[in-house]
């Protein structure tokens, strides 16, 4: 049996039925990785010993037990800015570079209580900071379907040990679309939960009013099952919410979805649109109501955003001075020499550029002008999305505007580089919740004559109003099987 192609479902039927041993599989997709990972780098670090114990433990529970956990011996990839007790997590960073975490995240408590195998801590953009896992400061992570391009970012890894056959599933996080881009990219199904879903306690802090962990799986039907072991109030995160999750199957025939006029605007690869467009026709094909809405705010999201992440990654980064916190220069003449040379070698260009940004945004007379009008801004685009959800049950948008692009293409410009959150970034600033559902393939241009050029994965966005992941997985799920 070809155990690396198998979803969390079959595995779990797999394991009822006796077919084969967590160990085996485990075993397998530690082979894969020994393969496969040298090309792809979706691993930063591999936790082999850790994996076989819990794959063993497993086991155990099993053979006693007819009853047991959908993720149950099931092998999982974890972003490397999530706490694994015991293990580095660096957040793909220089100034965490020999940091072993001293306790384990929420989501990670609740992924060992049902049974969960770690296989290791996967990349990431430096402390979460970017599109496509370039500013990582160990290792460029590669696109499975062409390894010349990205993976998307900041959960690259994580998207791209799934596309790889390196893990049956991941966790991510998403501040601007690091969940929804990298999915895109790599043909993945990935879920931003809604901004309180699912306990933050563990993980490393990017922007606090934006961070949010989510699964990442091969099909909507994993994604959902992660979610569900995930969600729910933490009294260690005081931005969680008591939520629980209800299935309410929605019908495509007669629901109302919204197209954002402002998404749908030149600029767009036109084979992204196409493959968007046929799926936005097969929904109406099943009765779904098309209509177009206004999000009038989308302009400024962008602007907005670019404000009040850097302004709270400044604030966040602050505890990394070489004293309390991060690797330390202790050979520097005095305490200012601590500080600069601990924070000049151990931060990245990308956290260097948002700390000056947010610095500045925040410091004494313009703190109105930036920071403060961008929180005005954010309650208007906050407000864009509240009448939308008035008329229509779902927004149906592209995740990004192109598919995965080339290694380096956009690392010169740093601006071209934030563009990419273009259809991501509002959605977190409103803080709803959104799916990226694989919609198909295009096949871009070459840059070269002799360029080989194959086909890139495209995500469909489907966005839904607060706390209603039902809905989204529900109508994902139908759509999966369309698209399939």
């Amino acid at each position: 049996m070809e155990l690396l192609g198998l979803t969390i479902k079959e595995l779990h039927e797999g394991f009822v039925k006796k077919q084969f041993t967590s160990v085996e599989v485990t075993k397998a997709y530690l082979e894969q990785i020994k393969k496969t990972d040298d090309t792809i780098g979706a691993y930063l670090s591999v936790t082999e010993e850790l994996a076989l114990k819990q794959a063993q433990a497993a086991d155990k529970i099993m053979s006693e037990n007819d009853d047991f956990s959908m993720l149950m011996g099931v092998p999982c990839a974890i972003k490397d800015s999530i706490l694994v007790e015991g293990e580095k997590c660096t957040a793909a960073s220089k100034i965490l570079e020999n940091y072993v975490a001293p306790y384990d995240a929420t989501v990670i408590k609740k992924l060992k209580k049902e049974g969960a195998v770690m296989m290791g801590k996967v990349n990431t953009d430096e402390f979460t900071m970017g599109a496509s896992t370039e500013n990582s400061a160990f290792k460029v992570t590669k696109n499975p379907h062409d390894v010349s391009r990205v993976a998307g970012g900041s959960s690259g890894g994580s998207a791209a040990s799934i596309a790889a056959k390196e893990a049956v599933y991941s966790l991510g996080s998403d501040t601007g679309g690091s969940i929804r881009l990298p999915a895109s990219f790599c043909g993945v199904v990935g879920l931003n939960p809604t901004y309180g879903a699912v306990s933050r306690y563990g993980l490393n802090a990017h922007a606090s009013s934006l961070d949010q962990i989510g699964p990442l799986g091969k099909t909507v039907e994993d994604v959902e099952i992660i979610f569900k072991a995930i969600l729910g109030k933490d009294p260690l995160d005081a931005t969680s919410a008591d939520y629980e999750y209800k299935e309410e199957p929605a019908k495509l025939k007669g629901l109302k979805i919204g197209l954002p006029k402002e998404y749908f605007t030149k600029g767009m690869d036109a084979g992204v649109e196409k493959v968007i467009r046929e799926a936005i026709q097969k929904a109406k094909d099943e009765g779904a109501i098309i209509e177009e809405i206004r999000l009038p705010n989308t302009q400024y999201a962008i602007a907005c955003y670019y404000i009040i992440v850097p302004c709270e990654a400044s604030s966040n980064l602050a505890r990394y001075d070489g004293i309390r916190y991060g690797s330390s220069r202790q050979s520097a003449e005095d305490l200012l020499d601590v500080y600069l040379k601990s924070r000049g070698e151990g931060f990245g260009p990308e956290p260097k550029r948002r700390i000056l940004i947010g610095t500045y945004a925040l410091s004494s007379g313009y703190y109105d002008a930036y920071y403060k009008k961008a929180q005005e801004v954010r309650q208007l685009i906050r407000q864009d999305f509240v009448e939308a959800f008035k008329k229509v049950d779902l927004i149906f948008a592209p995740v990004a505007p192109f598919p995965a692009f080339k290694i380096g293409e956009n690392t010169k410009d740093p601006l071209s580089m934030y563009l990419v959150d273009v259809y991501t970034g509002a959605v977190k600033l409103a803080g709803l919740p959104a799916l990226s559902l694989p919609a198909g393939f295009v096949s871009p241009k070459p840059l070269a004559k002799r360029e080989k050029v194959g086909k890139l994965p495209v995500g469909l966005q489907i966005i839904g109003n607060h706390f209603e992941e039902n809905k989204i997985l529900s109508v994902a799920g139908q759509m999966e099987k369309m698209l399939q």
